[in-house]
C-alpha cells in the first residue's frame, strides 16, 4: 500500500531543497567568469563552489607549499605486474558468488597530452553496488549490502594504453549536502601515469542519467566540455552478446583536452 512508503528524513530548519542548488547552480553557470575577465586565473581552479556545500571542508585552508618537483619525482609510486593480480580487473570475480545487478565491461585507453598511450600503469577503481550502498564502516544508506561485490578493482594498463574493468553497473544514492539529494551513478578512478604529477582521481559518469543536471558535484564542473569528458560512451561494440552490456572511456591525463578532475579543475573557455 501506498501508506507503507517511507516518509523521508527530517531535515534541519534552513536545510536548503533541490530547488534551492538547482537556482545556485544556474547562477554560477549564468555569470561564471571567462577568459576576458581580468581576475580569470584567479578563477580556474573552483575551489569552492555553493551547491556543493561541503566543497570548504574538503580542501586545504592554507596556501600551498612549494616544493622541489625532481625531490618529489624521486619518491613517486612505482608498481609492477608483481604487484597486481591479473584477475582484479574484474570486480565480479573477487567473492565466491555472482553479485547482483547489471553486468557491464568498461574499458578505454589511458592517454597523454599528445595522444600517445601511457603503458603499464596502474588504474584502480572503487563504487557503490548495484542498490547504490559502499562496502564501508561508515555507509547510511538503507540499501541491502552484496555479499558477493566488494566494489574495487585494479588493472595495469598495456602496451597500447588499454584498460579494461568487468563490474556490476552502480546504483545512485543519497547524500546529505542537501533535502533529498541524490549522486548519479559513476565509478571512481584513481590514475597513477607516469609520474606524480600526473596522479588523478576522478569520476566516471554513465550517458543520459537524469541526476547529473541535479548533482552539484557534477556541476562544479562549470565547463560542457569538461563535463563531457567525465562522461562514458556506450558502445555496442564492447558488449559481450547475452552477457555484458559495454561502455568506453578514454583518460587524457594531462594538456587542453585532459580528462578533468572531480571538483578539481574549474571553469574553462568553451571552443
Amino acid at each position: 500500500m501506498q501508506n507503507d512508503i517511507p516518509k523521508g528524513a527530517n531535515y534541519p530548519p534552513g536545510t536548503p531543497t533541490q530547488a534551492d542548488i538547482d537556482a545556485e547552480i544556474a547562477d554560477i553557470a549564468q555569470n561564471r567568469p571567462t577568459s576576458a575577465d581580468p581576475n580569470w586565473g584567479a578563477h580556474r581552479t573552483l575551489i569552492d563552489y555553493p551547491p556543493y556545500r561541503s566543497s570548504i571542508l574538503r580542501h586545504p585552508s592554507a596556501d600551498l607549499e612549494l616544493v622541489d618537483p625532481e625531490t618529489i619525482e624521486l619518491h613517486s609510486p612505482a608498481f609492477g605486474h608483481r604487484d597486481v593480480h591479473w584477475t582484479e580487473y574484474d570486480l565480479t570475480q573477487m567473492v565466491n558468488g555472482e553479485p547482483q545487478g547489471e553486468r557491464i565491461v568498461v574499458t578505454g585507453r589511458l592517454l597523454d597530452t599528445d595522444g600517445r598511450p601511457v603503458r603499464n600503469q596502474l588504474i584502480e577503481i572503487w563504487q557503490a553496488n548495484a542498490g547504490g550502498r559502499y562496502r564501508q564502516k561508515k555507509e547510511r544508506h538503507p540499501a541491502p549490502l552484496d555479499p558477493n561485490f566488494n566494489g574495487v578493482g585494479r588493472t595495469l594498463t598495456d602496451d597500447e594504453g588499454r584498460y579494461t574493468f568487468v563490474t556490476i553497473k552502480p546504483g545512485p544514492y543519497p547524500w546529505p549536502n542537501h533535502q533529498n539529494a541524490w549522486r548519479p551513478a559513476h565509478i571512481h578512478f584513481s590514475v597513477f601515469g607516469s609520474k606524480f604529477t600526473e596522479r588523478m582521481v576522478t569520476q566516471m559518469y554513465f550517458p543520459g542519467d537524469p541526476l547529473m543536471p541535479l548533482d552539484p558535484i557534477f556541476q562544479s564542473i562549470t565547463s560542457e566540455r569538461g563535463q563531457k569528458s567525465l562522461i562514458a560512451d556506450y558502445d555496442h561494440d564492447v558488449s559481450v552478446p547475452d552477457w555484458a552490456l559495454g561502455y568506453r572511456w578514454d583518460i587524457v591525463l594531462n594538456g587542453s583536452n585532459r580528462t578533468w578532475f572531480a571538483s578539481i579543475d574549474g571553469p574553462e573557455e568553451e571552443e
